[in-house]
């Protein structure tokens, strides 16, 4: 990432925010950022300390998204500081361990570009924001069962009477997406049994 030095940053979100939990998630290859992972609880507390403090500000969002583990979950925020000759970036981390209803309280009141990335998380993910202004989804129907960026996530077949992947319209990487599913559908229903 560029221009951040992440002990000092880690160290100042701990020092400013009670219970933060600032660690430096240092890669084991050249090919992964290093990133900073905090108590998702504080998430609120940590990025307003991030845009406000005058040491090392971040004062734009770039983006939010989610990520599923399978034993947990994970929201990113990819933090920025744009100014001449001192611009900076990085990746910001809360982990969930809830996956049957994951929460993470809502950015939107410091940062208006997290309003329509959250809503992009809930409705792949199912990751509620709590207090945000417009909770609902964004890119499935209101009446969309799951959550397709999910690991456990099964597409339904039908969707008010249209099928979902017709086998004539499929490629190969969707019937190869297809088989997973049924794969995942079979498991879960061996291990409920």
């Amino acid at each position: 990432m560029l221009n951040v030095d992440f002990p000092k940053l880690a160290e100042l979100i701990n020092k400013n925010v009670a219970d933060a939990g600032a660690v430096v998630n240092t890669p084991e290859d050249a090919k992964t950022d290093t990133t900073i992972s905090v108590n998702a609880d504080k998430i609120y507390a940590v990025v307003e300390f991030l845009k406000t403090n005058k040491e090392m500000p971040f004062n734009s969002l770039q983006a939010v998204s989610g990520v599923d583990y399978v034993e947990y979950m994970e929201v990113c925020y990819m933090m920025a500081h744009f100014e001449p000759g001192n611009g900076r970036d990085f990746i910001l981390k809360a982990k969930l361990t809830d996956r049957v209803d994951p929460k993470i309280d809502t950015i939107v009141p410091l940062y208006a570009a997290a309003d329509f990335q959250e809503r992009e998380v809930y409705d792949m993910f199912g990751i509620k924001f709590n207090n945000h202004p417009d909770h609902r989804r964004i890119l499935c129907p209101d009446d969309w069962e799951g959550f397709p960026l999910r690991k456990d996530y099964v597409a339904a077949k039908y969707y008010n009477g249209m099928e979902v992947s017709p086998e004539n319209k499929m490629n190969y990487e969707d019937r190869e997406y297809s088989a997973r599913q049924l794969l995942i559908k079979k498991a879960q229903t061996e291990s409920a049994q």
